[in-house]
């Protein structure tokens, strides 16, 4: 029997509700495998045998967001839970979603539907674990097998590929030498995935604490030729040998920049489908990684990676430099800038116009502004109006 950790009894009001109105009710997935693991628990999954429309009606607050394939979420106490009927699966003919589904009353069938026997894993509200297919042994042996036969497993979804290696990067688990058999067979299928499920996938991956051996696990089964990016740029040869954690997908497309100048930034963000906030990051990143490898750390380094980037510079710098950086040096930096953005200068737009009241309005306006930045940033001037404005008068724009 295992002992319920405080997310699962914040839980069992939903859990119980479901019981009392006359249905079956687990936690399911990765949840119970994440308890068993002693790993820090996520979301909370359930699943039941109480259709969609039957748990509307026993809960005040339910959102439809999968209704069709059974899963509604349950907002109870300010947290979302998701719950999802019992349920077998038909054919995948887009290898993402089921072409039918079927509601069903035993959760035996609905655990022999899922990817791997470490996530096909429920507990009821005693703790009692349901395990029928030694998920138990497998993560005490800490290896990834798909459940039943694995060449149907994973084409069902061959994003499943993805996350099996994912899985071994978070974990620090094996595959199973026949759930590899299977991966080198259904393996093409992953180029029919949608770009954007891939993509959560890779950042997930590359932030495993064992990301090493899943890289490893990636160009030995050759993965990367069916991969976006990877399969043009094939860099991940390149990543093994310099990899360290990443957090987030920016840095992910800064370094395989930076491995092949060759990749434009802006075409790996599109290519990976990312939003226009990660290519940011990913500019505001390389900027500083490049200015870092021509003048070391300085005040400007420190300024360009306000509010929050300098302990991303600090994993790519790692990774792409031999020479150590003093990580001390480089928090301790901002608390000694003078400056935290161009709206704490002394001057503006319209204090420069005032100066060049004649020349027609334009871009340079922002080019001293920019160099006035610097400067102060620097500590080479002073941030004070007079000071700045004779900085100004003797450093005219140059303009037709």
């Amino acid at each position: 029997m295992q002992s319920l950790s405080k997310p699962f009894q914040e839980a069992l009001h939903v859990i119980e509700t479901i019981e009392k109105s006359g249905h079956q009710a687990y936690f399911v997935g990765g949840c119970v495998r994440d308890l068993l693991l002693e790993r820090e628990v996520g979301d909370i999954d359930i699943t039941t045998s109480a259709k969609p429309y039957e748990i509307q009606a026993i809960f005040d607050e339910v959102i439809p967001v999968g209704i069709e394939h059974g899963t509604v979420i349950v907002r109870h106490n300010h947290v979302s839970y998701e719950v999802t009927t019992f349920r077998v699966e038909g054919k995948y003919s887009d290898n993402r979603h089921p072409d039918s589904v079927a509601f069903i009353d035993k959760i035996e069938e609905d655990l022999a539907r899922r990817d791997f026997t470490i996530n096909a894993l429920a507990m009821d509200k005693t703790g009692k674990i349901i395990d029928l297919f030694n998920g138990t042994s497998d993560l005490h042996d800490k290896i990834i097998r798909t459940v039943g036969n694995g060449k149907e497993r994973l084409k069902e979804d061959p994003l499943r590929i993805l996350r099996a290696i994912r899985f071994s990067s978070q974990l620090g688990f094996e595959i199973d030498s026949n759930t590899l058999e299977a991966i080198i067979l259904v393996k093409p299928w992953i180029e029919e995935l949608a770009v954007e499920r891939i993509t959560v996938e890779l950042q997930k991956l590359f932030g495993g604490k064992n990301v090493v051996p899943a890289l490893n696990y990636m160009v030995d089964l050759g993965i990367e030729q069916h991969l976006p990016v990877f399969n043009k740029y094939h860099v991940l040869p390149k990543l093994i040998n310099k990899i360290k954690p990443l957090s987030s997908l920016s840095e992910l497309i800064c370094l395989i920049h930076q491995l092949e100048p060759d990749a434009e930034l802006k075409q790996i963000a599109k290519e990976l489908k990312c939003s226009n906030k990660t290519l940011k990051e990913a500019l505001k990143l390389n900027e500083a990684i490049e200015y870092y490898q021509v003048n070391g750390v300085d005040n400007w380094l420190v300024y360009l990676l306000l509010p929050n980037f300098h302990d991303s510079f600090i994993r790519l710098a790692l990774i792409l430099s031999t020479s150590n950086i003093d990580y001390k040096d480089l928090k301790e930096r901002i608390d000694f800038l003078v400056i935290t953005s161009k709206k704490d200068l002394e001057i503006d737009g319209n204090d420069i116009i005032e100066i060049f009241p004649t020349i027609r309005k334009g871009p340079w306006i922002q080019d001293i502004i920019s160099k006035i930045e610097k400067q102060v940033v620097q500590g080479k001037i002073e941030n004070k109006k007079s000071i700045l404005k004779d900085w100004i008068r003797w450093n005219p724009p140059e303009v037709e």
